[in-house]
């Protein structure tokens, strides 16, 4: 796991430029520095070493050294493609990944992509063509980030080191901020900086003589296959424990991160790795470090944990948003920043169950009670004439059922996480900070390309291209690499993807489980208390902080700051708060997103 930089311009390069944005990235490399120049180009590469560890320093180059290549993430399948390239004629000079890539491309050009099978975001500098070529896995495990200003083209692993060359103008992106209100992370394509953007996964660019070029290379189908409900379960065993081989080659030690639920518990099941960590917190009902010790105990695996409390949470809020390069409101990263923190004073490499909700859909809110789904059989002129009628009457029991039951998957959908509605933000938002973008806006485009599926493979869809890359798996990279920690993601395999696409809807919901056919597969390897036990996440007490006084005051004196009312309604922002101090309303999910956003603010604008 690494980071890099660079940027392509036809101006003199000053000595010290990549120097400086290499060292604003440290923390994803500390093993390794290095870098490539000339006339046209400078890259750097931090590297954080897990194979090859006596000869893998990057940039690394083909036999004639007029492609270089900077790399950050793992290709699992890279033994087989190198002996394929070999029997072409390619020599190779390391034994890492990395210069599979670069062979890669020289025989196959942009065809290399599907052909590689791990988590990606690379560069590949052409001297000879004087054209840069850039990619980024399918799903999007790690970042890539790109920008074009003053007549130079930067690119990187953190929008952070931008900031470092003479080029770069820092302005905020208005439009991210109403949609982060809504998502709590940035669903847009362009960052929270404006003029930088996001390349998305399953993409790839390329850059020659000042024009850029972005291409999709990958796209996947929902398309269901018939199959018996045991082979179906065989199957998913097989590939799940046949990723869980290949992602945990590495030269260093490998552990993995442990909760109570069963993505985690059935990847440690196979992984059986010396060592799982878990955090929680002090508060009660917000632990799950006994569940994953007894797991543990029962797999003879050491579990080493930490027990958060409300001064260590409160200690890392600031570094949390600098690290996570745009503001990020959910709070489940606080805890990952612990975990990683804690994994990496014993191993370099961590496996992890990110994507096996989004995969075999886990998520509550894929589940509809059975009394909306009989309301749902009605015909929709009756629903919507009854929702009409509800809109205009006082609150009463049943008055949100009548609006749901009239509404489409499309019209209600948004994601795992809605915190501001499009009206609460236009009353939130200062007139001068405001747009007109909406949160259909964002989803609408997404859902008109799952048109014609179900409506839980429609949200599964979109949170494959929403949720999962710009919160999950955004959070995961930017936290573990805070802390120089490399992770795996098994389940977002593509082997294990092509299962969970043809996936049948009755194996995916069913008998009041989520995640049926995932939860079956895991039952001949994990006890069946865990194989039952619902979704939970990381969860974290800023709801009972929050009733603290000292929290209290620390939050308002930020709501009451230049800065809060530079953005937003005062009056709204301290209602909010008080509601929630005094128990009236439930609020700390909308406090936080609001408070995270004004110390990413002060991170980086002033």
């Amino acid at each position: 796991m690494c980071g890099f930089v660079g940027y392509i311009n036809k101006k003199e390069k000053k000595q010290d430029i990549i120097e400086k944005m290499s060292k604003r990235i440290e923390h994803r490399g500390p093993d390794a520095e290095g870098f490539y120049k000339d006339e046209d180009i400078e890259l750097a590469h931090r590297r954080l070493s897990i194979i090859d560890l006596a000869s893998g320093n990057q940039p690394i180059y083909n036999e004639t050294k007029d492609l270089v290549i900077v790399f950050n993430g793992e290709i699992y399948n890279f033994p087989s493609l190198r002996e394929d390239l070999e029997a072409k004629g390619h020599k190779f000079v390391t034994n890492t990944d990395t210069e599979v890539i670069v062979h890669g491309y020289e025989e196959y050009q942009e065809g290399i992509l599907n052909k590689l099978r791990g988590m990606f975001a690379f560069v590949i500098w052409d001297k000879k063509n004087k054209e840069l070529f850039g990619a980024r896995d399918i799903f999007g495990i790690k970042p890539f980030y790109y920008t074009i200003m003053n007549d130079t083209f930067m690119f990187g692993s953190e929008i952070k080191a931008f900031l470092e060359h003479p080029d770069f103008t820092k302005e905020l992106n208005l439009e991210a901020l109403k949609m982060y209100l809504s998502f709590q992370y940035n669903p847009l394509n362009e960052t929270f900086f404006k003029g930088v953007y996001k390349l998305e996964p399953r993409h790839y660019l390329k850059y020659r003589d000042g024009k850029l070029e972005i291409k999709e290379y990958y796209n996947f189908e929902f398309k269901e296959e018939k199959i018996k409900e045991k082979d179906l379960i065989q199957k998913i065993e097989e590939q799940v424990e046949e990723s869980v081989e290949a992602h945990k080659i590495s030269d260093v030690k490998v552990g993995a991160y442990l909760s109570s639920g069963i993505d985690s518990s059935y990847i440690v099941s196979i992984l059986k790795p010396n060592e799982t960590f878990t955090v929680g917190f002090e508060n009660k009902g917000f632990d799950e470090t006994e569940a994953a010790q007894t797991l543990s105990k029962m797999l003879n695996i050491e579990n080493k944990r930490q027990i958060i409390d409300d001064k260590d949470f409160f200690q890392v809020l600031s570094k949390v948003q600098y690290y996570s390069d745009e503001p990020h409101a959910n709070l489940s990263t606080v805890p990952l920043y612990f975990l990683s923190a804690l994994a990496k004073k014993d191993v370099t490499v961590v496996l992890s169950g990110e994507g096996a909700d989004e995969l075999f859909a886990g998520y509550q809110t894929y589940q509809e009670s059975k009394l909306i789904k009989a309301y749902r059989h009605l015909p929709k002129f009756l629903r919507t004439f009854n929702a009409k009628i509800a809109n205009k009457l006082p609150n009463f029991k049943g008055k949100n059922f009548l609006i749901k039951g009239s509404k489409s998957v499309e019209e209600l959908y948004m994601g795992q996480a809605h915190i501001f509605t499009d009206k609460e933000t236009k009353e939130l938002i200062n007139p001068e900070y405001l747009t007109d973008i909406t949160i259909q806006d964002v989803t609408k485009p997404y859902f008109e390309q799952a048109k014609g599926l179900d409506d839980v493979t429609k949200m599964q869809y979109l949170d494959m291209f929403l949720w999962l890359p710009n919160d999950i798996l955004l959070k995961a990279d930017k936290m573990t690499m805070a802390n120089s920690l490399e992770l795996r993601v098994p389940y977002l395999d593509k082997e294990v993807f092509k299962l969970a696409l043809a996936l049948p809807k009755k194996y995916k919901l069913r008998k009041g489980l989520s995640k049926y056919a995932l939860r079956k597969a895991a039952e001949n390897k994990i006890p069946q208390e865990w194989f039952k036990r619902p979704k939970l996440g990381f969860l974290v007490p800023f709801k009972e902080y929050l009733k603290k006084k000292e929290y209290y005051e620390l939050i308002k004196e930020e709501f009451e700051s230049d800065i809060a009312k530079k953005f937003f309604n005062e009056d709204m922002l301290i209602d909010m708060l008080d509601k929630h101090y005094q128990g009236k309303e439930e609020t700390h999910r909308k406090i936080y997103t609001i408070y995270a956003f004004l110390l990413w603010y002060k991170q980086f604008f002033l």
